[in-house]
């Protein structure tokens, strides 16, 4: 094989290699982040403490107390009255143990679910059931002795985390992503080997590819800026921007980690290349004081001719 042709193969495995990066970074996170329930409940159990998610949980859960008492109880006289009382408790109930073992426990049922429906062709919706968290704030309620809180209504309320119209698009989607999660981190790393391997000037070829690794951190820290963005602006007018922003940035964290690592270790090993790419020059040698300066070496002595 010519250099001109080793030199213009090297190029095209290299490219490859590089713009398999932040693809197979991203497929990786989700096949194997997104996908395992130990991953996902540890990534959501500190948003529990989180402020935002805390007052989401406050409105969402006392309005649906509120809603249930006007269905079954005729309180609507006192209903503004009893608003704060409600509101009050809910967000007391989100500063206790039982409301983080609620939170694990709920993220762990429905990531169970989720991947339940997506990885069998059972089209039900996947919904939550939020009746056990409205009967201990009932429980809440009535020891605060607020008003009616005995009578409140403990229902299984499901709410829907998956609509059943959608199940069948996201089951492909997410199938491809498993395929891809595996296969396209191990393209990218036989690329990069290949293109090394057979690349005239080697030392130049991992410069290269270390700096098509480090733009595609880049690419992938910029890709998600811009998906964060047009999450929250495609959010219902009734949800939380800062709590959906806060689940975004915990589910993105491990992702966001790994385009940086990427960033990092391309420039690192761009920089080593480029600083090795001379041999080092001997040191001169340093004469002690006190010693003759070397001179000139003697002439060799003419041999005599033999008799």
């Amino acid at each position: 094989m010519s250099p001109r042709l080793r030199s213009a193969l090297s190029a095209v495995l290299i490219a490859l290699s590089c713009l398999l990066v932040p693809f197979g970074t991203l497929a990786a996170w989700a096949a194997y982040g997104l996908a395992d329930t130990g991953r996902y409940v540890t990534t959501m159990a500190p948003l529990a403490a989180d402020p935002a998610v805390r007052e989401a949980v406050v409105d969402t859960l006392g309005d649906g107390i509120l809603r249930a008492v006007d269905e079954h109880l005729d309180v609507r006289p006192v209903h503004g009255s009893v608003r704060p009382f409600v509101h009050d408790a809910v967000r007391s109930f989100t500063q206790t143990r039982a409301f983080r073992l609620a939170w694990d426990t709920g993220n762990q049922v429905t990531h169970d679910a989720v991947l339940h429906a997506l990885r069998t062709d059972d089209d039900r919706p996947v919904t939550v059931d939020l009746a056990p968290v409205t009967a201990q704030v009932k429980r809440q309620l009535t020891r605060d002795h607020v008003p009616l809180a005995a009578r409140i209504p403990v229902e299984h309320t499901a709410v829907a985390v998956l609509p059943a119209d959608r199940l069948a698009t996201l089951r492909k989607g997410f199938h491809v992503l498993e395929v891809a999660g595996f296969w396209l981190p191990v393209a990218a790393v036989a690329f990069a080997a290949g293109g090394i391997a057979i690349a005239v000037r080697r030392r130049r070829a991992v410069a290269a590819t270390a700096l098509g690794t480090a733009l595609g951190g880049v690419l992938l820290v910029v890709a998600l800026d811009v998906g964060r963005g047009l999450t929250l602006a495609d959010l219902p007018a009734g949800v939380s921007h800062p709590a959906a922003g806060a689940v975004y940035d915990a589910l993105t964290g491990t992702l966001r980690s790994a385009a940086w690592v990427l960033l990092g270790l391309g420039l690192a090993v761009a920089l080593t290349a480029w600083l090795t790419r001379y041999p080092r020059l001997p040191r001169p040698v340093r004469r002690r004081r006190g010693s003759p300066a070397p001179g000139p070496a003697a002439a060799p002595e003419p041999t005599r001719a033999r008799a």
